[in-house]
């Protein structure tokens, strides 16, 4: 550890010197030891008889656990656990003696984790229940997403002054017609299917009919999982937690007890006492009770959750959105996944391959670049996809390179459809005082100007390109999918399904998660009970994580509206595809 932290100081120096940024180092450094400083503290030598397991709900489950910013480098990639290794950790605990309860601590705020990811966890939950380890769960204001994990414990508490959120999903958009007319700047947009949604925040100022009925539906389905699993979990039925939504909304802690959401109003000191009485610790020690966390008790422990000396499957994480070249540590570059598609396909020792995609697409090049690829690989090797919290547009274009499609219910997929997108600055640029001309020896010389909009002509161009790529699109889901290709232009159009209904209109295979997916590779490759997973995901450079350091992030509400507005902008720089053309979901669409 004193090795790495010395090799991640001298690169951050380094770093630091080359952008002239030496006044700020101090501040770097003295943040960097804190962090190493409290890792030390809250570290466990050793898991004691009789603790209780602390899984965090403030802190997000993801595919791939990404290091972010130097301190999570310098506390190492061991302390942040993706989704198999949370699984893995919860099935081991629920197997070790020493191991007594679980304790879903929600005390330090709500965390983000997708639904379809807590989906994924539940069996786990499911197993440790079933092993007659009581979970106790705990949360000053519950939010529907910790209460998706929440509602399995045997004993649910929530803070005298807390609340419960239970008023159902929404999704919102920000819209940016208005100011973009204002500031001068046009935008024209050329697309195929009457539900591709992506470039409605650039050209309009509410929901499309459209774009209404999709996420109503998609809204509908994830609302009707969540209710089926909470309500299980409490005894109760979906539409007795559909009266709560309606009538109230939020409750109050007396509320959440009156209708049987939580059992008991209790302090944090309260809730660690009835902890002690499961560890049979007669005083309040140290840490209030006898515990291990989650990521302390998976690095303690130092298991290999695959091992075996078989066949090797080899689990590759693609996740961000798709884009033309290499891509960053939060994109999908193609030249990156191709690479590794290509290395996975001449390694012998590898089996089948298991893709793992959470993305809302990007650009259409990018996709078919990775797709020529699977496929190239799939003629020698059994290809699976598993599908997280979005496996969208781009996201199912790259999805049909497989020989089987697994998706959670909660699930975000299809959005089966394209778009351009060619914004000019013409009217900002004369409001200014800024004007362009040009010398050309053809019409279309100068179509890719920014200068002005696009003429009739260069549109009909643009729109011919657009509806190739659909068509190609139709015709890539309809082979793969073994469906008619009228079928597929139904259910087409750029419209979105959760996993329930795309496994009824044909789109996916099986419902299911990762693990599922797994066994199916192997049983794919006739490997037998014999075989291990290893997996593949991008890596960061400390100098790339040290320029992250500089960004505050804000949590009130003028800020998240300013982040949103961001995000917006971000998208032109995401669209770099060689012919404009892009199949996008929203990646910003807030459902909460």
């Amino acid at each position: 550890m004193l090795k790495f932290l010395s090799n991640v100081l001298a690169s951050i120096v380094g770093t630091l010197i080359a952008l002239g940024a030496l006044s700020v180092l101090g501040g770097v450094l003295v943040g960097a030891l804190l962090a190493v400083s409290l890792v030390a503290e809250e570290e466990e030598d050793s898991v004691g008889d009789r603790s209780v397991l602390v899984m965090d709900l403030s802190a997000p489950v993801q595919d791939v656990q990404t290091i972010s910013t130097v301190s999570e480098a310098i506390v190492e990639e061991a302390d942040l656990l993706n989704l198999r290794q949370t699984v893995a950790t919860l099935e081991a605990a629920a197997e070790d003696d020493r191991i007594v309860a679980l304790f879903l601590d929600g005390s330090w705020g709500g965390g983000n984790t997708g639904y379809a990811v807590l989906k994924e966890l539940r069996p786990a939950l499911e197993a440790f229940k079933a092993a007659e380890k009581p979970i106790i769960a705990y949360d000053v204001s519950w939010t529907e997403r910790e209460y998706y994990l929440g509602s399995i414990a045997d004993e649910i508490f929530i803070h005298p002054l807390g609340l419960m959120e239970l008023d159902g999903l929404g999704a919102e958009q920000l819209f940016m017609a208005q100011a973009l007319e204002k500031f001068g700047v046009g935008v024209q947009v050329i697309r195929a299917g009457a539900y591709k949604a992506a470039v409605e925040p650039f050209i309009a100022e509410e929901f499309s009919p459209e774009n209404r009925d999709q996420l109503t539906a998609l809204l509908q389905d994830l609302w009707q999982e969540f209710l089926k699993v909470t309500a299980a979990g409490r005894g109760k039925t979906p539409s007795q937690l559909q009266q709560v939504a309606d009538s109230k909304g939020v409750l109050l802690p007396q509320e959440a007890k009156d209708s049987g959401l939580v059992d008991k109003e209790a302090y944090y000191d309260e809730v660690a006492a009835r902890l002690r009485e499961l560890t049979e610790e007669e005083e309040e020690g140290d840490r209030a009770f006898r515990q291990v966390s989650l990521e302390s008790y998976h690095a303690l422990e130092l298991w290999d959750e695959d091992s075996g000396s078989g066949g090797t499957i080899a689990l590759l994480y693609a996740a961000g959105e798709i884009v033309y070249g290499e891509g960053d540590i939060e994109q999908i570059g193609s030249d990156r996944l191709r690479d590794q598609l290509r290395d996975l396909r001449q390694d012998e020792d590898i089996k089948a391959v298991v893709l793992r995609i959470d993305s809302p697409g990007g650009s259409a090049t990018a996709s078919e670049i990775i797709l020529r690829e699977l496929k190239l690989l799939q003629a020698e090797k059994p290809v699976i996809v598993s599908m997280g919290n979005v496996a969208a547009s781009g996201g199912y274009w790259i999805a049909t390179g497989s020989d089987r499609i697994f998706a959670q219910a909660n699930t975000i997929t299809g959005s089966i459809g394209v778009f351009g997108l060619v914004p000019n600055i013409g009217e900002l640029g004369n409001k200014n005082g800024f004007t362009w001309d040009v010398v050309k020896t053809a019409p279309f010389a100068d179509a890719e100007t920014l200068a002005r909009p696009k003429t009739e002509a260069e549109l009909e161009r643009y729109q011919a390109i657009v509806d190739d790529i659909y068509n190609k699109f139709l015709k890539k889901v309809a082979e793969s999918r073994e469906l008619p290709r009228q079928k597929v232009a139904e259910i087409a159009q750029g419209r979105v399904w959760s996993g329930v209904a795309a496994k009824k209109v044909g789109l996916v295979d099986e419902i299911g998660g990762l693990e599922a997916a797994i066994a199916y590779a192997a049983e794919a490759a006739e490997l037998g009970d014999n075989w291990q997973v290893e997996e593949y995901q991008n890596e960061v450079t400390i100098e790339e994580l040290l320029l992250r350091t500089f960004a505050i992030e804000q949590d009130t509400p003028i800020a998240l509206q300013w982040h949103q507005l961001q995000e917006k902008i971000k998208l032109f720089h995401l669209l770099n595809d060689p012919r404009e053309v892009y199949a996008l979901w929203p990646v910003e669409l807030a459902i909460d």
